[in-house]
């Protein structure tokens, strides 16, 4: 039993896409890093937000009502008075405002994760920790991959590797997959992009394949951010020197836009889906180099 707290904002269940087969996925609230293209804005604060859906607003007033500041409906999470105390989401009768980021005990989690135990044996699934960052959160992250390790349950984490290598390594000797972003070769441009350069995350990768760790490279690709040749060939250099075996690519998409607006915030990226050829150039050059190279 263990009551170590954590802070997530989602849990996901029956996942297909976060590690082979069906999967519970946890998703931890904080990530150090500012991807423009982020697909999932709630994740990125450590404290909770609040999604406000206007299309479903019955403008009844209750949560003004319930509001320690009676802050105006929709004003929820983007005022600065709000202190996120999760009222005026309770109160809300059209289920318009809804809380992402709450605290929950390993315990807590891991009942969640035990629902769907039958298919992860019958699928060769299991628990994906994903975030966010969940290396943010290296004491809980930890002791939630014990647990659900000592419970028979295939773990896989999902990680931009933007940590100090000792909570990098006290996690992934945990897990039995690891799902490592690289976002661009270039640490000028990684940075521009993300709000952090790439050095960090470069040499834990490194130290993450020397360790023997069962390491998968994730590379988004965003056309016009890390999708010209000289970034497709240093990308495909850099994982060749590093070692890694395969990496999946992530084209663009704008699914998430929807979630800036529910959080009152601009989607300002300006991306574009990779074409045919550049995707091609990037494979040809990964077989070169023996790393398998698959469209997820």
């Amino acid at each position: 039993m263990s009551r170590l707290v954590g802070r997530v904002f989602d849990i996901q269940r029956y996942s297909t896409h976060d590690g082979p087969g069906i999967r519970t996925v946890v998703f931890f609230k904080g990530c150090p890093l500012r991807c423009k293209w982020c697909s999932n804005p709630e994740s990125q604060r450590c404290e909770p937000d609040i999604f406000f859906r206007e299309q479903t607003c019955l403008g009844c007033g209750r949560c003004v009502k319930v509001c320690p500041f009676h802050i105006p409906v929709g004003g929820q999470g983007a005022d600065a008075k709000c202190t996120y105390c999760g009222n005026c989401v309770r109160e809300c009768p059209a289920k318009a405002l809804e809380l992402k980021g709450v605290t929950l005990t390993v315990d807590e989690v891991i009942d969640e994760v035990e629902r769907d135990a039958a298919f992860y044996s019958a699928s060769g699934g299991g628990v994906t920790l994903s975030g966010g960052e969940p290396l943010m959160q290296p004491e809980f992250a930890e002791a939630l991959a014990r647990e659900a390790r000592d419970m028979g349950y295939r773990l896989a984490i999902e990680t931009t590797g933007y940590a100090a290598w000792d909570d990098v390594k006290r996690v992934f000797d945990h897990v039995d997959l690891v799902l490592y972003d690289v976002k661009h070769a270039s640490p000028a441009m990684h940075e521009e992009g993300t709000g952090v350069t790439n050095d960090l995350i470069i040499d834990n990768l490194r130290k993450s394949v020397e360790e023997g760790y069962n390491i998968v490279v994730r590379a988004p690709f965003i056309g016009g951010f890390n999708t010209a040749s000289e970034n497709i060939e240093h990308t495909a250099e850099l994982l060749g020197d590093v070692g890694i075996g395969r990496v999946d690519i992530l084209p663009y998409h704008t699914y998430g836009d929807n979630k800036y607006k529910m959080l009152r915030r601009e989607y300002a990226f300006n991306g574009r889906k990779p074409t045919e050829e550049e995707i091609g150039e990037f494979r040809e050059l990964c077989a070169e180099k023996n790393i398998k190279a698959r469209v997820e």
